[in-house]
């Protein structure tokens, strides 16, 4: 990475492979202490961000254009998994050809740094272009929810993940870690708070939320999940970005927040279609969607606050 591999991101990705030894430890030591209780899902997520945080930091040590490239690689991916899940028509294959063709195009604008680019091109340009497309195809019959299918895919998959690499390519004056430190800080606390309310709702148990989309999910999880978040987002904060340890709090608490809501709606998404995985890119894990759903919405959310304090 050259100038970029300074010891301030050099000690942050040896702090995240140290937090994600903690949260395996802290997984082991509950399942042994609450035999009663199912961690299986505990443990393929924290297993599974143990893989993806490892090649992504393989990718950010090679450097700032290759993990761009790899996090466009990783929209494809989503895009391909969320299109393979909802129903779509034949007639649909030329507006999902536009889909695929608007990650390159997403990245490199990211990559040259517009922000204008990234929060015009997929919610506006292709928003709009999608549908004339889909007119010029001449199929009525499943317009609606073809169109709006493929729009709200391609919104979630390529512009909501985009928003990671997005970070990346910020100005400069973003704190001692850099905007590398500003990627680490986000997919930590997402994963932390992932940990966090599993663990809270299966030490305290108590009412559901939304019992018919996540029955595992607890007012008790939520809470103890989204505190203890903010409490170590306070804590990592001030070394990760610039932020200082009251804002980092706010910003924790608004990462549990809405990457609870994300991992709902990808649960919705999944009882509707009436599948229990979205798909088997990760072996014994599910698929990639599964993995990145509270990541969706985490990533422009953090993006955006922290445009907004940069202010």
């Amino acid at each position: 990475m050259g100038d970029d591999l300074t010891t301030p991101v050099a000690a942050a990705m040896a702090g995240l492979g140290g937090l994600l030894v903690v949260a395996t430890a802290g997984r082991l030591f509950v399942a042994r202490h609450r035999p009663d209780r199912d961690f299986v899902e505990l443990r393929r997520r924290v297993q599974s961000w143990w893989w993806m945080v490892g090649v992504l930091l393989a990718f950010l040590v090679w450097g700032i254009t290759p993990t761009v490239a790899f996090l466009g690689f990783i929209s494809f991916l989503a895009l391909k998994e969320m299109l393979s899940i909802v129903p779509t028509r034949l007639a649909d294959r030329r507006m999902i050809f536009w889909a695929y063709g608007a990650i390159p195009v997403q990245y490199v604008l990211i990559h040259r740094g517009s922000a204008f680019g990234l929060a015009v091109f997929v919610p506006v340009v292709l928003f709009l272009f999608l549908p004339i497309r889909a007119v010029l195809i001449g199929e009525t019959a499943g317009f609606v929810r073809s169109v709006t299918l493929v729009q709200w895919a391609t919104l979630l998959t390529v512009f909501c993940l985009g928003h990671l690499a997005a970070l990346l390519t910020m100005p400069p004056a973003v704190g001692d870690a850099g905007p590398i430190g500003l990627l680490l800080f986000v997919l930590f606390m997402t994963q932390a708070n992932d940990v966090f309310q599993f663990l809270w709702g299966k030490s305290v148990g108590g009412p559901k939320i939304v019992p018919r989309i996540s029955p595992g999910k607890t007012w008790s999880g939520f809470v103890g999940g989204a505190a203890t978040t903010a409490v170590v987002a306070a804590a990592v904060g001030p070394w990760l970005t610039p932020m200082t340890a009251s804002a980092s709090f706010g910003v924790g608490a608004l990462i549990a927040v809405v990457g609870f809501f994300g991992d709902c709606v990808m649960s919705a998404i999944k009882r509707d279609l009436g599948i229990k995985d979205s798909g088997q890119l990760i072996p014994g894990h599910g698929g990639i969607l599964d993995r990145l759903d509270s990541v969706m919405y985490t990533a422009p959310a953090f993006y955006y606050a922290s445009v907004w304090m940069a202010r």
